[in-house]
């Protein structure tokens, strides 16, 4: 299906370089008010894509829509690089990066505007642009509709909590409401290391100080062992990327620190699994056996779009630390033994699983019947639950047709 198109006004400045005969005419885009006018274009806006061969792109409740400014219907590699080049500026960092690497991650920012999360990437010898907005104001439990549950986070005194999800489901949002809640309540000192910094806090109750990979720190793990000597009480890692930053984590959350960070996984046990995977064989036990001792909570989180088509909501699943989850994360899950059966049982103490919030929302009108199966983690288990829901659709539809069909009728 082709990508959807939105006319806009030629309000954007783009003018042409001169040619010389070595070259042919760059046009010169005014990056900054490009950016601002693509926002300008929905409120819904999460991403900002420029790629060569097509226009300017946004991303709006995970659909992609073309916008059609005069100028710029059609952008070129040469465009691209340009406007790739506006956004690095002096960060000689990511010049290198890209040159050497083919990728580079920064932070880019128009003041009034808004903050992105860029990554400028090399593709069949020429540069791709992608944008996440970064929004000004943080957001809160309420805005997010996170559970109430989560909120306990901001008591913990030390150990290890963990935000999972794949790329843009919402888990840099998630920490930075807990992180804001802290902030206002806590008389602590909190250290970020994030790659780059997307969230800007600023000193509240609590004393927040911000690391930026490559500008301020060359590795998380780096940064981490740092901040064991820089008394922090809260240590957030933008993301456990590798054994070294996991096993400092752990010594950190063991020492007395509360360690929040993210990882690139689908549920609870994926993470766990992961973690554990990372290490060789014969350090796997000893893994499981920390891990268990330190986790706090495992939040996963998965973006689902609304029925009425006005932006996505998350369907969140939380694992808590219990007696019996620490069981299961240390001596692995078996049949019967799983964490998933954990979270079904742990209602009470406000665990909850994914499927079974997909359920709810379901229920509620919120997400579309097949919308929500296509996102759960067990769909034929999901279909046999949602049986009852499903004849009661069926019934109603069934219903209202006899209805039309009635009505007719007596018209006639």
């Amino acid at each position: 299906m082709a990508t959807p198109t939105q006319e806009m006004p030629p309000e954007l400045a783009v003018t042409e370089a001169p040619a010389t005969s070595a070259a042919p005419a760059q046009r010169a885009i005014r990056t900054a008010q490009l950016v601002s006018a693509m926002l300008k274009t929905n409120t819904q806006v999460s991403d900002l894509i420029f790629s060569p061969g097509r226009a300017p792109q946004v991303e709006i409740s995970g659909q992609l829509v073309q916008l059609m400014f005069k100028g710029l219907e059609c952008l070129t590699s040469q465009d691209t690089n340009y406007i790739a080049n506006e956004i690095m500026g002096k960060n000689e960092t990511a010049v290198r990066k890209l040159e050497q690497e083919g990728s580079a991650d920064l932070s880019y920012g128009i003041t009034g505007v808004a903050r992105f999360r860029v990554n400028i990437f090399k593709q069949r010898g020429s540069c791709a642009i992608v944008m996440r907005v970064v929004p000004d104001k943080i957001p809160g439990f309420d805005e997010l509709h996170l559970p109430s549950t989560l909120k306990e986070i901001v008591d913990l005194r030390n150990g290890v909590v963990l935000v999972t999800g794949p790329t843009g489901s919402g888990k840099s949002s998630t920490l930075a409401a807990i992180l804001d809640r802290m902030n206002e309540e806590k008389a602590y000192h909190i250290l970020t290391i994030e790659d780059p910094i997307e969230f800007l806090h600023r000193h509240k109750k609590a004393t927040i100080h911000q690391r930026e990979l490559h500008s301020d720190t060359p590795t998380f793990a780096l940064a981490l062992r740092a901040a064991l000597r820089q008394a922090p009480k809260v240590i957030l890692v933008g993301e456990m990327r590798d054994r070294e930053t996991i096993e400092i984590a752990l010594e950190a959350s063991e020492t007395g620190h509360l360690v929040m960070s993210t990882l690139h996984t689908i549920d609870a046990a994926k993470t766990v699994e992961r973690i554990v995977g990372v290490f060789p064989m014969t350090d796997q036990h000893a893994i499981r056996s920390r891990l268990s001792k330190a986790f706090r909570f495992i939040v996963s989180q998965r973006l689902l779009p609304k029925k009425d088509g006005k932006g996505r909501i998350a369907a969140v699943e939380i694992l808590k630390s219990t007696m019996r989850t620490r069981e299961y994360v240390e001596k692995g899950e078996s049949e019967g033994k799983s964490l998933l059966d954990a979270m079904r049982d742990g209602s009470t103490e406000g665990m909850q699983h994914f499927d079974g919030e997909i359920d709810k929302l379901i229920r509620e009108g919120i997400v579309d019947f097949e919308t929500g199966i296509s996102y759960s983690s067990n769909a034929g288990n999901l279909r046999l639950e949602m049986a009852d829901f499903s004849e009661e659709q069926r019934n109603k539809t069934t219903s209202s047709k006899t209805s039309d069909r009635t009505e007719i009728e007596i018209e006639r």
